[in-house]
């Protein structure tokens, strides 16, 4: 009966755990992409090129955020360091900096905010996957770090509809200030509540003291890239977050561009899009990765690969149709079929490499697919339409979403690749185990 009851208490402790992360990731995607929706006002405000506003959507925050973010995954690989006190402090930190970027009064103030959001922001997914690749047995850690990714399109969701609302009712500035300012309240509910296993698990505090010091940032970066399994995950999520980042951003501008529609009615119908489908996807990505990979585990990334492979044609006839209500139709489903990767990849990645560089991979996969994709997505569409615009006028952007939808190939590619070569590693994994640590006497914890 006593067991029963721990079994119990565990588990609610494992579902509170998952869903103060999700909630905490649905504020970062927030506070990350409100800016999206916000664009074109501000662009008129501040008078604005295309270039400056995929440079502020993008390079601005992703520069900062990948060079943070491996050096933070370190530091949560550390058996001493509270990965929840991590984030609260992260979370505090991007919050109060996305309420600053309402109070900008040109570019270079506007970009120095963003800067600070990318800055706080680097210190939320590697800790969180860390924490949850501890709490969660492998079998079922698809489905978990899937749940965890559902806080993109919900972020995503909630960030258009409330930034689009609020810019229509109370301007950008304010947009800002709103939805900042919440996230630092929620900071202390993380710091208080949230409790790291590596400190209060009889059994992980016994598994804490029996490693050694964390890895070396180089050693730790090596061990990662020895996987060519892994290599070819980060080209897989580095072109699909390239791609949706890009995608995201000009889409947005898109409807208000080519269909005449305000920021808030972009917010609330294309909010709703990409967050519904982004859901669906993400959930069902991390279902079929469980459900097909348990028979053979090359099957973890099929569902990535053959979705975005589909969502190609869809998505041309989406952005070709002639209204807006049709094209969001459309665009529903290569939404869903975009959205299968982000629980199997870092399922994947986090089977791959060895307990002490979960962070570490994580952060890895993040500095390549933001710095790509969130940095320079947005900002090469923004570049090439800016060198469209003298022959297509505003439809520039309809034809750099055209170019974006046919490079959806390239991802899905990558992903039957790394399918092909995943099952062959971790065969080789359970076949020669990495041996168990041992500690010298006079080696002190780190």
């Amino acid at each position: 009966m006593a067991t029963a009851a721990a079994n119990g208490t565990g588990m609610q402790s494992l579902r509170l755990t998952l869903w103060i992360l999700l909630t905490v990731y649905v504020f970062n995607f927030i506070d990350r992409q409100i800016v999206n929706i916000l664009a074109e006002p501000i662009a008129r405000d501040l008078h604005l090129s295309d270039t400056q506003i995929g440079l502020m959507t993008g390079l601005a925050f992703a520069l900062f955020y990948t060079v943070l973010g491996i050096p933070i995954a370190r530091l949560a690989d550390r058996q001493t360091t509270s990965r929840p006190q991590l984030i609260a402090v992260a979370l505090a930190l991007w919050s109060a900096m996305t309420a600053l970027c309402g109070l900008a009064q040109n570019f270079v103030q506007l970009l120095l905010a963003r800067i600070g959001v990318g800055v706080g922001e680097a210190g939320c997914t590697p800790p969180a996957h860390s924490l949850i690749s501890d709490l969660v047995p492998p079998e079922k850690r698809a489905s978990a770090l899937a749940f965890y990714s559902l806080g993109i399109p919900v972020g995503t969701l909630l960030g258009m509809i409330i930034g689009g609302t609020l810019a229509d009712s109370l301007g950008w500035r304010k947009a800002f200030v709103v939805v900042g300012l919440p996230g630092v309240a929620l900071s202390l509910v993380v710091w208080f509540v949230l409790k790291d296993p590596r400190r209060t698990d009889a059994a992980a505090v016994l598994r804490a003291k029996s490693q050694p010091a964390a890895l070396p940032l180089g050693q730790a970066v090596r061990e990662v890239m020895r996987s060519r399994a892994f290599v070819l995950l980060l080209f897989a999520g580095s072109a699909a977050s390239f791609l949706a980042y890009g995608k995201t951003t000009w889409t947005t501008i898109f409807f208000q561009r080519t269909h005449g529609l305000t920021p808030g009615q972009v917010g609330l119908w294309f909010g709703l899009l990409a967050g519904v489908g982004g859901m669906l996807g993400t959930w069902l990505g991390g279902y079929l990765a469980d459900r097909f990979g348990a028979k053979n585990r090359r099957h973890v990334l099929s569902a990535p690969a053959i979705g975005m492979a589909l969502a190609v044609p869809i998505a041309i006839a989406a952005y070709h149709a002639p209204s807006w209500p049709l094209a969001l139709a459309l665009l529903f489903v290569p939404t869903v079929f975009n959205s299968f990767y982000y629980g199997p990849t870092y399922s994947a990645a986090q089977g791959l490499v060895p307990i002490r560089a979960r962070a570490i991979a994580a952060a890895t996969l993040l500095f390549f697919q933001n710095l790509i994709g969130l940095g320079l997505g947005p900002l090469f569409f923004g570049m090439l339409s800016d060198a469209l615009q003298p022959v297509y006028g505003a439809d520039s952007v309809r034809y750099v979403l055209y170019g974006a939808a046919v490079l959806g190939l390239v991802p899905a590619f990558f992903f039957w690749r790394c399918g092909l070569q995943l099952n062959e590693e971790l065969d080789r994994k359970d076949l020669n185990p990495a041996p168990a640590p041992v500690i010298p006497a006079s080696q002190g914890r780190s």
